[in-house]
């Protein structure tokens, strides 16, 4: 795909997007994650506040103590990351946890109720940075009322290990996710383009011949550009009409004209302007080329029918030919498959074949062979006589209009210029090579068409006319 390609411009932007949002996603949901496991510690420091509170006692001293040690193991052993502390607010005293070793929870000036829990991060041991939840509390002690501020904390490395590990577990569901994501974007693309891919093929069809014009099945945000396609072709057909009326009555309009220049040229001579009367048929002979081509073009159809049996078409127009002064002395030998059908007009056709085998018979000495040969998309037509061929270097310029090897000979010069320019109309191609025969091969491409009655395998019997006589042809 090119960069030009819609295709990977929606497939750029659905990757694009879904890159997006699953980085925002994961972002999203670490972000969350970590907040729900600091908002569980938090309860959790709350609940130690809490049994650190309830099982205060006051020694004989008046010295603050816990009785009962807490659950959790982590308390007693040293910088484990989760520690206690309990502060007299009178003297100053301070009782803290065996995990604090020699080290002391720095708290922040605070104003604290007997109700609040207050939340604060500060530095801990080993620079480790420590979550702390803390309130004060009242207590009724022997010798008067007793206000001590009780501190639990926590490292916050275990909030960050949490949310990596979570990232980690993370980040392969987020790739899946991510590659069902884009596939059904590129499934989504695939479907939404199939009715451009449609249209493609329908232009196709109708450029081979086997439609005339797109149908009116396609999604509604395509058929307006369907519409406009059929509004184009049906201007282009009217176009062409037209172009080839006019160029048909210009032709037919110039053919009286020159019929009384020939005559006058004629008369001319008679009286002995011989040079004055060459000029004018020079004229009229050079004017009259120009009309047979323009009338032979306008007879032009310029396209494809869906599906045309080759084998009659050519048979008939080697019948004719048999019949004509330059046809009937030949030998003629046409084995053409019967199941061969080529998507081009059959006026085109008639066209085509027609100049082909009318220049074969015109140079042929005793034989024109015609035989074909299928592949998969296009039929190879060949069409051969034993005459005296065209050089090699010679053969490119006599496709061109007009261009005669042989002046002597009667002829327009535009046979093979007309058959290019049919072949040029309905995507096939000519080519002129030397034939077995010895004389000159014109090998026609034409694309092929599906045959309605199935692929048969049968091919049409060799047909042979009446006995070859000897016919000299020098040059053609």
């Amino acid at each position: 795909m090119s960069r030009r390609s819609l295709r990977l411009r929606l497939l750029a932007l659905a990757l694009a997007s879904i890159s997006g949002a699953l980085v925002i996603s994961g972002v999203g949901l670490i972000v969350l994650f970590r907040r729900h496991v600091e908002q569980r510690i938090d309860r959790e420091l709350e609940t130690y506040v809490r049994q650190i509170g309830g099982n205060i006692a006051f020694g004989p001293q008046g010295a603050v103590i816990i009785p009962r040690q807490l659950a959790d193991p982590r308390f007693e052993q040293p910088l484990s990351g989760l520690y206690w502390q309990v502060t007299d607010e009178a003297n100053g005293s301070v009782l803290r946890s065996r995990s604090l070793w020699d080290a002391r929870l720095e708290l922040p000036e605070d104003v604290l109720g007997d109700t609040g829990v207050h939340r604060h991060l500060i530095p801990g041991p080993g620079r480790a940075k420590l979550i702390v939840r803390e309130r004060k509390v009242t207590y009724a002690a022997p010798e008067g009322q007793r206000r001590l501020r009780i501190a639990v904390a926590v490292d916050s490395a275990d909030v960050r290990a949490a949310a990596q590990t979570f990232a980690r577990d993370l980040a392969p569901s987020l790739a899946v996710l991510g590659l069902t994501l884009f596939a059904a974007a590129w499934l989504q693309v695939w479907l939404g383009l199939r009715p451009l891919e449609a249209v493609r093929r329908g232009v196709a069809a109708i450029r081979s011949g086997a439609r005339r014009r797109l149908p009116a099945d396609y999604p509604d945000e395509v058929m307006p550009l369907v519409e406009e396609v059929n509004v184009l072709l049906d201007a282009q057909d009217k176009a062409i009409e037209r172009a080839r009326a006019a160029a048909g009555d210009l032709a037919h309009g110039l053919k009286t004209p020159l019929t009384v220049l020939g005559a006058d040229a004629r008369a001319l001579r008679e009286r002995g302007e011989d040079k004055v009367a060459d000029s004018i048929e020079e004229l009229t002979e050079s004017m009259r080329r120009h009309i047979e081509r323009a009338l032979a073009f306008a007879r032009l159809r310029r396209s494809r029918s869906a599906s045309l049996p080759l084998a009659p078409l050519i048979e008939r127009l080697a019948a004719v030919i048999r019949k004509t002064p330059t046809g009937e002395p030949l030998h003629w030998d046409v084995d053409i498959p019967a199941p061969l059908r080529v998507a081009v007009d059959q006026d085109d056709l008639a066209e085509l074949f027609g100049n082909l085998l009318e220049n074969a018979a015109k140079w042929a000495a005793f034989r024109v062979r015609v035989s074909a040969s299928v592949n998969a998309t296009t039929a190879d037509i060949a069409i051969e006589d034993d005459g005296p061929g065209i050089p090699k270097a010679a053969r490119e310029a006599v496709l061109r209009r007009g261009v005669r090897l042989d002046h002597g000979t009667p002829g327009s010069g535009l046979g093979l210029a007309i058959a290019r320019e049919v072949l040029d109309g309905c995507g096939g191609a000519l080519r002129l090579e030397e034939s077995a025969l010895g004389g000159l091969q014109a090998i026609v491409t034409l694309p092929s068409a599906p045959n309605p009655g199935g692929s048969g395998t049968g091919e049409a019997k060799p047909r042979a006319s009446h006995p070859a006589t000897h016919t000299t042809k020098t040059r053609r």
